[in-house]
């Protein structure tokens, strides 16, 4: 089972699949789809433990944020949402549970076969991205 510090460096987007779909059903309009939808980008995890931060890095924008695990927080996510987030870490998975407008979605983040998994989940919408560790 992957320990929070295995998650820990800089993660290069290689594969995604459902991201169009997901986004749509998240309520992100059609333009800015276009554009998320051609971005490669990087995830940077770093963590002492307790704190998380991800930092998302891609030619056409940049998004971040820290939070102590099992601590709500407010996120603004990349699309501009305000949201009620809380990210726990259980057997070795990164779990972000998001919560708007009585709406909600939870990413997952785990390691598979040394590259990083992120599932992102929205009533029955799944989008699956895969990245590689670059450092």
């Amino acid at each position: 089972m992957a320990t929070i510090q295995e998650f820990v460096g800089r993660w290069r987007l290689v594969d995604s699949k459902g991201f169009d779909e997901y986004m749509k059903e998240v309520g992100v309009g059609m333009a800015l789809r276009k554009v998320g939808a051609m971005a490669k980008p990087d995830c940077i995890i770093t963590s002492d433990g307790k704190n998380l931060t991800i930092k998302t890095e891609s030619t056409l924008k940049t998004t971040q944020f820290s939070c102590n695990l099992g601590e709500n927080f407010e996120e603004t996510t990349a699309d501009g949402r305000k949201t009620q987030t809380v990210c726990n870490f259980t057997n070795g998975i990164l779990v972000q549970h998001q919560e708007w407008d009585g709406k909600e979605s939870t990413i997952t983040r785990k390691l598979q076969d040394g590259k990083l998994v992120v599932e992102c989940i929205m009533n029955n919408v799944t989008c699956t991205r895969v990245y590689e560790k670059v450092e």
